[in-house]
């Protein structure tokens, strides 16, 4: 792993594979390390050089420091529809990915983001539309907030869970994603990445800030309808966190998307659909055409 000093923030990054770059934005609270290596794998299989980083917040990247909303703070803001205070936002998360870009040299990048790293997939792609060959949308929403919010009993669930500690973070890590994944959900390979990521970086508070952020962005439901960039959109059909209904209002919202929709999968990535999610990718890629084309457009 390695690390840049860009956007005014140190942000660590890896590079796997060769050929065309693609960038995969994490989640919530997740870290580069986070996504399934039999998933990188898949797509460098296709062609393409993976770039991941961790998000400021988490991972290895610069901690913030102002004092986090809490998690009632946070479901009062779901429920209410109103914004909350934040330190930053996702424009300026969408920023520190361009300040990579420009460290690595590199014009204009594939971009694939799950959850909260599809918003700022989202707001790439709609700020910094050159930087953009084509655009993937996983477990997303709009910022619309009449769509894609957790089911009911999940937030009850959320706002009385107790602080994680170091002692406590894995198992509530697992009892959290055993609720929000899907049936091909396997808790010991679970339970081992978990164990990995704590080791690795432990920021509650930094999950927290994150949070505020996506909350304190507005709707970019109308940016993404003047969206010109070749974009797949894949959403579980039985995602209890980020439901449906988020990324039937994303693609909905830009022109020319693509939706794929599984029955298996829930707010996760089920080994059972790797290949043809990096299939999806790969095609929704090849939609952009050639990237001399790429360049010269830029």
């Amino acid at each position: 792993m390695a690390s840049v000093e860009a956007n005014g923030i140190t942000i660590e990054y890896e590079r796997d594979g060769h050929g065309e770059p693609l960038l995969l934005v994490m989640g919530l609270g997740g870290q580069l390390s986070d996504w399934p290596r039999g998933f990188l794998d898949a797509l460098v299989a296709r062609g393409f050089e993976v770039i991941r980083l961790d998000n400021r917040d988490a991972g290895l990247s610069t901690e913030f420091t102002s004092a986090p909303p809490t998690t009632v703070d946070l479901a009062k803001a779901i429920v209410s529809r109103r914004f909350v205070d934040a330190e930053y936002l996702l424009t300026d998360m969408a920023a520190d990915a361009v300040g990579l870009l420009d460290a690595l040299g590199l014009d204009s990048v594939h971009v694939a983001g799950m959850s909260m790293g599809g918003m700022i997939a989202q707001t790439l792609a709609i700020e910094h539309p050159s930087r953009i060959r084509s655009l993937t949308s996983i477990m997303s929403t709009t910022g619309n907030r009449r769509v894609g919010q957790p089911k009911a009993g999940l937030l009850r669930k959320t706002a009385r869970r107790p602080t994680p500690t170091p002692e406590t973070a894995v198992d509530q890590s697992v009892l959290f994603f055993r609720e929000i994944s899907g049936p091909t959900f396997h808790e010991d390979d679970f339970r081992a990445l978990a164990v990995e990521s704590v080791a690795r970086s432990f920021r509650p508070a930094g999950t927290a800030r994150q949070t505020a952020a996506i909350f304190a962005s507005p709707d970019r439901t109308p940016a993404l309808r003047g969206l010109d960039v070749p974009t797949l959109v894949v959403h579980g059909m039985v995602d209890p966190l980020v439901r449906p209904s988020g990324g039937v209002a994303t693609a909905k919202a830009i022109p020319g998307s693509r939706l794929v929709m599984y029955p298996d999968m829930g707010h996760d990535l089920p080994r059972t659909r790797w290949d043809e999610m990096a299939q999806e990718i790969r095609l929704n890629a090849d939609r952009a055409g050639a990237p001399e084309r790429q360049s010269a457009a830029s």
